[in-house]
């Protein structure tokens, strides 16, 4: 495939996009939202003869390793002015909460040749970044077309995306070429880049070590410890991905007894009322984050159906089961629960985050299991046992803050491209 027939297949296939927004906003309304952005029209042209550093961040993950990045430019660069491009209305919302009211907020514009020009034109970037593994070929063929430095940063490729890439050679390669720069965390992420074509690729490390607590932590930390009361015991099922919630419940029934509270925390805010039905199913009693009353002794689950929350959830568990690892999806982020001082529990599949789980496991800051046979003998091992959850904290708080650093490090390679 080259750039043309990419580009063909992605015009014919664009009413699914809007048909996908369309039908996600059922259930938040965030996606029917400046569906003209997508298209590249925005409401208001841009003005200031001020040079514009660009940083794409897809949702809530990358939008908080984001933040570091965004901060130190801004103290590094005071005189260019910058903007925050997302895809997910969650990864917005997440930015309008931490960044400075002047920096301006939208949606990238889908991979189109008129959609990626008017987007050029209207900002006239003089330095991007693209976040992790946003290769986009249309948006980094016009940024080269027009000489605007792109970097990818924080980059990551996974043996999964690796093989998927490397169906279409000419076009991977061609595009990881036309990148200014690619900046990757770790030596296996880069060897899979250069294995695609790639030139020699810089390391930096992951900027999500870096991410600092949302600026309203404290705050619903007290709401929340209020609410739930002093001296129950509580772990999270952080960021669990459709499919998760059935296992966690078939296998760990027994153990959702009082005064011991599950937080359950869905990835996606439109599964909210799906899991709430799910535990009605089971029979388990359950309370809403979002009824904001204190909980019943006979309530097991508190559903935590908020966004921005994380850093409070991890703050008061005990311990967190990490979503996404007990079925094949690779993992959601596990340093938020570490730089807090909470351990973790990985089930088999890490790979979005394998070298940090690794790590993570090899320091004693968490464990791993690979069959959800195990999972029973784990909880309860946690549950029974808080002085061992404390010393794996300090494990993992310890591991965090030997990793910081990937901000810097990052800006020391892309001095000499900001104009």
């Amino acid at each position: 495939m080259n750039l043309f027939w990419y580009t063909q297949l992605t015009r014919l296939i664009l009413p699914l996009f809007f048909l996908r927004l369309w039908w996600r906003g059922r259930q938040q309304p965030g996606y029917r939202l400046h569906w003209l952005e997508r298209l590249g029209h925005y409401p208001r042209p841009r003005t200031e003869s001020r040079p514009l550093i660009w940083l794409h961040a897809v949702s809530v993950g990358e939008t908080r390793a984001a933040l570091p990045l965004l901060r130190s430019l801004a103290e590094q660069y005071p005189d260019h002015a910058f903007l925050l491009t997302h895809t997910t209305p969650t990864g917005r919302e997440t930015a309008r909460a931490e960044v400075s009211p002047g920096i301006q907020r939208v949606y990238l514009p889908y991979d189109l040749p008129g959609a990626v020009r008017r987007f050029l034109e209207t900002f006239t970037p003089t330095l991007g970044f693209l976040l992790e593994t946003e290769l986009w070929p249309r948006l980094i063929h016009e940024c080269h077309h027009r000489h605007i430095p792109l970097v990818l940063a924080n980059a990551r490729l996974s043996e999964r995306s690796a093989r998927r890439y490397a169906l279409f050679p000419t076009l991977t390669r061609t595009l990881l070429n036309q990148l200014s720069l690619i900046a990757a965390q770790s030596r296996a992420d880069a060897q899979r880049f250069e294995a695609l074509g790639a030139p020699p690729v810089e390391l930096m490390g992951n900027l999500k070590f870096d991410a600092p607590p949302p600026c309203a932590h404290d705050a619903a930390f007290q709401q929340i410890r209020q609410m739930i009361g002093e001296n129950r015991p509580v772990w999270i099922a952080a960021s669990t991905r459709e499919g998760e919630e059935e296992l966690l419940l078939k296998h760990l029934g027994s153990l959702l007894t009082p005064p011991c509270l599950l937080v359950l925390a869905p990835r996606h805010p439109q599964r909210f009322d799906a899991v709430a039905a799910l535990l009605e199913e089971h029979h388990i009693p359950y309370q809403r984050r979002s009824a904001q009353r204190p909980l019943s002794a006979e309530t097991t689950v508190l559903l935590g159906d908020s966004m921005g929350e994380m850093y409070t959830w991890y703050r008061l568990a005990q311990y967190a089961l990490i979503g996404g690892t007990l079925l094949p999806l690779g993992g959601q982020n596990l340093l938020e629960a570490l730089s807090v001082g909470c351990p973790v529990l990985l089930g088999p599949h890490t790979f979005n985050f394998a070298e940090a789980s690794s790590a993570a496991v090899a320091c004693g800051a968490a464990r791993q299991f690979f069959t959800l046979d195990e999972l029973p003998r784990l909880v309860r091992e946690f549950l029974e046992n808080p002085t061992l959850c404390r010393s794996m904290g300090e494990q993992g708080r310890s591991f965090v803050e030997r990793h910081r650093g990937a901000t810097a490090t990052l800006l020391g390679l892309v001095r000499k491209l900001v104009h």
